[in-house]
């Protein structure tokens, strides 16, 4: 049997070095190395949107890894693929290396400077793990899900662009089609979820953050369940504990919330930390709020170019919605489009605040009618994005919010950024 590895290192020599040992395995088919931690999950959920057999059997991943660390990383594929034997290539082979590696769902590890027999005999243990796991579970079309639901991020350009009130509807949605979802505010200093949805709750996100071991009884303890069906994890009330939930602590509660449930909405604010960016990386869908004007599209491509070089998201692959949207308005989405290089919805959301102020000034978004042009755009949205489905479900109606949604024509190909052309 041919066993597909695929080798991801960021240094270069490294990489040459660890696919010229694989080509002289016998039966080894080496992929082209993966040089960071975006590109190794962007190549396996590719493969993974096919089917199982897609998938390889094994994935090296080098010390010098990044932007994610090496045991993250190894733990992110562990979670997401679990049909996959990942293998951690390290200079330090040590006992203590060992059993983290393990702990985070490592099949092995090799220690540095790389040697012909210990390769080949990894590599061998981790793709004959594959092989029963895959033969376990079944050559279906599908993918396993692992311990994952789907994880949806909301960030705005800037401030008061509507980020929470996006990311509160999206969830309210998603629970309204029966999905089971989580709505969490990782806008660690001035999150307003419970402000929206009128909820105090004595436990936040920073209470999670030490804990390296999320269990269901924990999380469960951390989580505030709604009388309107979702389940929300708040920010910290003290804005100052907001640094305690750093990017390891993020990935640890985004990873325990994927188990539990279908769906996970997380309001990542407006600002880039090390939480929310960790989120944004994770996300399988990231959308990006931004309004029809000219300070906060410039806002918006600021921060789409951060996230690119960051290595945190692709423009391509970040979804901007467009929000206080009207026909007279100057720069229409097709425009922001162009300038931001982002992927386009079909659907804006109209310029409607009257139909909003009076549930937000009462803290009960939730309350807003079905009749308001917002929620129908922002329910439609929920819909368009995927969030109301599962996975491979595209017929699934959007629970009704009355009446019918605005929608524009579909912008065409992303045009070069014409420097200049602001309106």
């Amino acid at each position: 049997m041919t066993t597909r590895i695929l080798p991801a290192a960021g240094d270069p020599d490294a990489a040459r070095s660890i696919v010229a040992l694989l080509s002289q395995l016998p039966d080894a088919e080496p992929a082209a190395p993966v040089p960071d931690s975006t590109a190794l999950l962007d190549t396996l959920g590719r493969l993974a949107a096919d089917s199982l057999d897609e998938l390889p059997e094994v994935v090296l991943v080098h010390e010098r890894i990044g932007p994610v660390p090496a045991l993250e990383l190894v733990r992110e594929v562990a979670l997401r693929f679990p049909a996959v034997g990942v293998v951690l290539i390290s200079s330090d082979a040590g006992p203590a290396l060992f059993s983290a590696a393990m702990d985070s769902g490592a099949r092995g590890l090799i220690g540095l400077p790389l040697g012909y027999e210990e390769l080949a005999a990894r590599v061998q243990a981790a793709a004959q793990w594959s092989a029963g796991v895959r033969r376990h579970l079944g050559r279906g079309p599908e993918v396993p899900a692992g311990p994952g639901g789907r994880v949806v991020t909301v960030t705005g350009a800037k401030g008061g662009v509507g980020t929470t009130f996006t990311a509160v509807q999206f969830a309210l949605a998603a629970a309204a089609a029966g999905r089971r979802t989580a709505l969490v505010d990782l806008d660690l200093q001035a999150g307003d979820v419970g402000s929206y949805l009128d909820v105090q709750f004595r436990r936040s996100i920073a209470d999670l953050a030490g804990i390296q071991d999320i269990s269901p009884r924990v999380l469960q303890d951390a989580v505030y369940e709604d009388r309107t069906g979702l389940a929300l994890l708040l920010a910290p009330a003290e804005g100052e504990r907001g640094e305690e939930v750093d990017e390891r602590a993020a990935r640890h509660v985004i990873g325990a919330l994927r188990a539990r449930y279908e769906l996970v909405v997380i309001d990542c604010g407006t600002q880039v930390t090390g939480a929310n960016a960790t989120a944004v990386e994770l996300a399988d869908v990231a959308v990006l709020v931004t309004t029809p004007d000219v300070v906060c599209v410039r806002a918006a491509k600021r921060m789409v170019r951060m996230w690119e070089r960051l290595q945190v998201r692709k423009a391509e692959d970040t979804t901007v919605v467009v929000n206080r949207w009207s026909k007279h308005t100057e720069i229409q989405p097709s425009l922001i489009e162009k300038i931001t290089k982002t992927r386009p919805t079909r659907t804006p959301v109209p310029a409607a605040f009257k139909e909003l102020q009076a549930v937000v000034d009462a803290g009960r978004v939730q309350d807003l009618d079905n009749r308001s042009t917002v929620k129908q755009a922002l329910w439609t949205l929920a819909a368009e994005l995927g969030l109301l489905a599962a996975p491979g479900d595209e017929t699934a109606p959007a629970p009704a919010a009355g009446g019918s949604a605005l929608a524009v024509r579909a912008a065409g190909p992303v045009a070069r950024l014409r420097r200049g052309r602001e309106g």
